[in-house]
């Protein structure tokens, strides 16, 4: 009886070794094991890599019916034309002349400035020239309420600037983006795409 109960802590020992080890093999068997295998129970994952890319596996027709759901409850977005120079509706803002920030207060900016906005309608270039000529109108006017907003952008931009940061060409191209920017940013649902300098003197 003495003997067993010295022997009583190495079984428990060995039992509880074997215990470990397999539970472990079965782990090891559940997860990398080919699932067309027997097991147990079939590890289910909340992502597969083509679903966290955006797509779905093509074998699993259960995963299929969120993304169509979701492709139907999805809004249809109508892609903005790409346009060359020259394709979209000009508006003339006129010429400016601004005083240049200058501490003796005799440098000066003229410019002129012609902005090219794209049509909100994606439809436009496909319209009856009835269609067409009816939208420009309603686009020249709505332009001409907001005549007043883009001058006061403009003007505010032209005055902030210095001689040494528009003589240059690449001082140009730096304000022609400025003012693309802050048109589009203030008057977000229209939409330029560039700018034009008809005339540029810095004196």
């Amino acid at each position: 009886m003495k003997n067993i109960l010295k022997l009583l802590p190495k079984i428990l020992m060995i039992l509880g070794g074997l215990t470990v080890v397999g539970v472990n093999l079965a782990i090891a068997y559940i997860m990398f094991a080919p699932d067309n295998l027997p097991k147990p129970f079939y590890l289910m994952y909340a992502a597969t890599a083509d679903q966290a890319a955006g797509g779905v596996a093509p074998s699993d027709e259960t995963s299929l019916e969120p993304s169509v759901a979701q492709a139907a409850e999805a809004p249809e977005i109508v892609a903005t034309p790409v346009l060359e120079r020259g394709q979209g509706f000009m508006v003339d803002t006129g010429t400016k002349i601004i005083n240049l920030v200058d501490q003796t207060g005799r440098k000066y900016l003229r410019a002129g400035v012609v902005l090219e906005f794209v049509p909100q309608d994606p439809e436009y270039y496909s319209m009856a020239e009835e269609e067409k000529t009816a939208y420009e109108t309603a686009f020249n006017e709505e332009m001409g309420l907001k005549l007043p907003v883009i001058n006061d952008i403009i003007i505010t931009l032209l005055s902030s600037q210095t001689y040494e940061s528009v003589y240059t060409a690449e001082g140009k191209e730096i304000l022609r983006q400025k003012i693309l920017e802050q048109v589009n940013e203030q008057l977000p649902e229209n939409n330029v795409i560039f700018v034009y300098f008809t005339e540029f003197v810095v004196q």
